[in-house]
């Protein structure tokens, strides 16, 4: 009795003690981080469309994410991952195990791309911005932005179709098709554009179109906030009275050279609907995308009589405004002796 009772004991120790290293074991292979990844960061694994096991394997093997392979793998054999790949950008961080990560794959739990646009004057510039964030070619997106017919279906030209893209940061899937991208700015434009918005444009004598292409050239024109409702006026005076904008930003566009400082005699003899030196009303199209509060600057411009201005001569990116052309002339001669001062001839 006293034999069978110790044989039980013992067994009992044994099977504990299995159960204790096989516990730590699964715990082990499961929970305790794999994975050799910026702290901050992380890895962004990128899945694509028809890929198996194998491919993602691949990917993690090549940039050396996971530590023990062999956990890994046995785990994304037990989950049954190997036949329930699925595409798609997924964060690995750190402090994640193996069960975490496998399971967060099968499920298709995407991690999303934050898309951010600033600086954007063309859409050449566009296209470079976000065309290698996504799944998708740049060049499909490059030929959707130059078709007429996309633009037309979204109630734009080809010239103002940039204007549906506004400057903001998104949070898009990178398996996002670029007709699912288009459709997401087409609704965080329309969600911007509130009746509120497009009463006030209206009340002004422009549309939300119109308005962002004011908007743009107040951009171009200054970075400071508090001034682009005082330039968004002087635009708008200009444009009651049927005055030529003459904004020097629209004739840089019009040459498509950016590196332009001084707007010269010569450089304003260009045939282009954009010199708006020469032909009055806007341009065809937005000359960048303008920032959002560059276009309620130009819903909110400050009332004024001032028809000109000028940089100042501090280089502070303030500027000097004007009633007269005589006074404009003489904040004009101040300003370009300061360019002089400072050798600045282009």
């Amino acid at each position: 009795m006293q034999k069978n009772t110790k044989l039980i004991r013992i067994v009992f120790i044994v099977f504990a003690l299995f159960t204790t290293m096989f516990s730590y074991y699964i715990w082990q292979i499961t929970k305790t981080p794999n994975y050799q990844v910026d702290e901050k960061k992380g890895f962004a694994l990128l899945i694509p469309k028809g890929a198996n096991f194998d491919t993602v394997w691949d990917s993690l093997r090549v940039n050396k994410i996971v530590r023990d392979e062999l956990s890994f793998k046995f785990l994304a054999k037990l989950l049954k991952y190997k036949n329930n790949v699925k595409e798609g950008r997924y964060v690995i961080k750190a402090n994640m195990g193996n069960y975490e990560v496998i399971k967060k794959l099968r499920s298709g739990d995407q991690d999303p791309i934050r898309l951010t646009f600033n600086n954007i004057r063309l859409k050449t510039d566009l296209i470079h911005k976000i065309g290698n964030k996504f799944s998708f070619d740049s060049t499909v997106l490059s030929k959707i932005l130059q078709d007429s017919a996309t633009a037309h279906k979204y109630g734009f030209t080809n010239e103002t179709f940039m204007c549906m893209f506004l400057p903001n940061t998104y949070e898009v899937f990178w398996t996002t098709t670029p007709n699912e991208l288009l459709g997401t700015m087409k609704t965080w434009y329309d969600k911007f554009w509130t009746e509120e918005r497009k009463r006030k444009a209206k009340e002004i004598g422009l549309d939300p179109i119109k308005a962002q292409i004011m908007a743009s050239i107040v951009e171009a024109e200054t970075k400071k906030a508090d001034e682009k409702p005082r330039v968004a006026g002087v635009y708008m005076n200009r444009l009651r009275d049927n005055m030529p904008l003459g904004a020097d930003p629209t004739v840089i566009f019009a040459h498509q050279d950016f590196t332009i400082k001084r707007v010269t005699k010569a450089l304003l003899q260009i045939n282009s609907p954009y010199n708006t030196y020469k032909f009055t009303g806007l341009p065809p199209g937005p000359i960048n995308l303008p920032d959002l509060a560059s276009i309620d600057a130009v819903l909110n411009f400050e009332k004024h009589d001032y028809l000109y201005f000028c940089a100042k001569e501090d280089f502070s990116g303030y500027h000097n405004f004007a009633t007269t052309f005589t006074d404009h002339l003489n904040n004009a001669r101040i300003y370009q002796e300061a360019l002089n001062n400072r050798k600045i001839m282009k």
